[in-house]
């Protein structure tokens, strides 16, 4: 669920914003309130004096906690929100210019993607109800072909335009007329969905032709010329059977592709993504000194990544393939574990631009328990629906999700902290048979989860010394 779609940005205040991701992640209050301010005062710029507007920068936020506690969830969330464009990275994927590797610029691109991504699909959304029409007419003339010779619906629009005087209209009983009259009764039909199930074949584009172009990492010029040899290459067509109603599906997004102003969508795209974008660097603790000690080696590199990071982060201008993108007022959400390393082992001139750090909770045997009850999509809530569409009813009583939750945490403690991931693979174990065996029953129509079920499926695992030998 879009929940942007539901929200105008000006009723985001910070407790809003707040309550929202509430309704997602367990806990974290201080998380939550740092994006908050921070996607609040994003509307508070854009409400400025045009003179002051260009100079009121992001505060960009530091995010220090394990794995798993909901860094990558708030930040994604907050995009949701905020209907901004938005991108993960790794920082330890990337390398000091000069390196084999990905460039820190990349970052900047896969961004305006996802902004013209998401401009597009709005635009999409706008025009569907007449794509879908104009798909329906493309979808008849598979059924029944308009005879030979007969203009089409623009041209007949052309002649009233140039004469007013009506077409003179087919003779009664000629094969103009009974092709009119059955593409009217096949029309009314497509719309009743009475051919849904019909089986046609039409030509569709085949994506086999492509050019790869194998050059520097991150180089613009690269992508820019593979797109231009790649528009070069005749577009291959294949035919593809499908039913009815997956043709007018695809008759569909053709035709909206069509509708939509592309220059439009990239001038828009490129806009929210300079005033609206956000960017969440991850692993960024990976790239700092570790306190190993300045020397070379590895050291060299990922302090190299660092200084790369920094004119992006600072705000500065990135060729893409869409134009010229400025970074200045992108909000920059970095994340890390610093098991190893701390945030003073960043450069100082990277510390600076993180103005604001928050340090996330490692999750607790009562917070495991409110993470399978609470949220909207709560893991138990998926096997729930995913066991509905076989026709049975899921059922955790509150002593098994205790039992649950009380089995991550040991675990958790007593191997390797992931957090919250550590119910997926904990669920996954004790529904395992029961995924397996649901469809052949034929019986039992309702099925409860209990904690004596949770004892039997992982109990045994729980005994034995060593717990990493295990998939838990």
């Amino acid at each position: 669920m879009d929940l942007s779609s539901n929200i105008e940005i000006s009723a985001l205040t910070p407790k809003r914003i707040v309550d929202e991701l509430d309704k997602f992640i367990i806990g974290q209050k201080e998380a939550k309130r740092a994006v908050a301010i921070a996607l609040r005062n994003r509307w508070r710029r854009m409400q400025a004096r045009e003179e002051i507007r260009k100079e009121i920068i992001p505060n960009n936020i530091l995010m220090i906690g394990a794995t798993g506690v909901g860094k990558t969830e708030i930040a994604r969330r907050l995009a949701s929100l905020s209907n901004a464009p938005f991108i993960k990275v790794e920082a330890s994927k990337f390398t000091e210019v000069g390196y084999v590797g990905r460039d820190v610029e990349s970052m900047v691109r896969d961004l305006v993607e996802q902004g013209v991504n998401l401009v597009k699909a709005e635009r999409k959304i706008q025009v569907r109800e007449i794509a879908r029409e104009n798909a329906l007419e493309s979808v008849l003339d598979l059924l029944i072909p308009p005879l030979t010779g007969k203009k089409d619906s623009s041209e007949t629009e052309k002649d009233l335009e140039d004469n007013p005087i009506l077409p003179t209209p087919p003779a009664p009983g000629s094969e103009e007329e009974l092709n009119l009259r059955t593409r009217e009764k096949f029309r009314e039909k497509l719309k009743r969905g009475e051919l849904d199930t019909r089986t046609v074949e039409l030509e569709v584009q085949s994506n086999s032709a492509s050019v790869q172009i194998m050059g520097p990492a991150g180089m613009e010029g690269m992508d820019g010329l593979q797109e231009m040899l790649s528009g070069m290459i005749p577009k291959k067509k294949k035919l593809r059977k499908m039913t009815v109603a997956e043709a007018r599906e695809y008759f569909t997004e053709e035709e909206a592709d069509k509708l939509i102003d592309m220059d439009s969508v990239t001038r828009d795209a490129l806009e929210r993504t300079q005033e609206t974008g956000i960017i969440f660097i991850d692993e960024i603790d990976k790239v700092a000194g570790g306190g190993s000690g300045k020397g070379n080696g590895p050291d060299v590199s990922r302090e190299g990544v660092q200084r790369d990071l920094l004119p992006i982060v600072e705000g500065s201008t990135v060729n893409t393939k869409y134009g010229v993108v400025k970074t200045d007022h992108v909000l920059f959400i970095a994340a890390g574990a610093f098991h190893v390393s701390k945030p003073s082992d960043l450069i100082p001139e990277l510390q600076g631009r993180f103005p604001i750090r928050v340090e996330l909770n490692s999750l607790t045997e009562e917070d495991f328990f409110h993470i399978l009850d609470q949220p909207q999509n709560a893991l138990t809530r998926q096997y729930e629906e995913m066991l509905r569409s076989e026709g049975v009813e899921l059922i955790f009583t509150e002593a098994s999700l205790r039992k649950i939750a009380g089995i991550a945490f040991q675990v958790n403690s007593e191997i390797e902290n992931i957090g919250a991931r550590r119910l997926h693979t904990i669920l996954s174990t004790v529904l395992n048979e029961l995924l397996f065996e649901v469809p052949d029953l034929t019986s039992a129509k309702r099925f409860e989860i209990t904690a004596d079920y949770v004892e039997e499926k992982i109990g045994n695992i729980l005994k034995k010394k060593d717990l990493s030998r295990y998939i838990l």
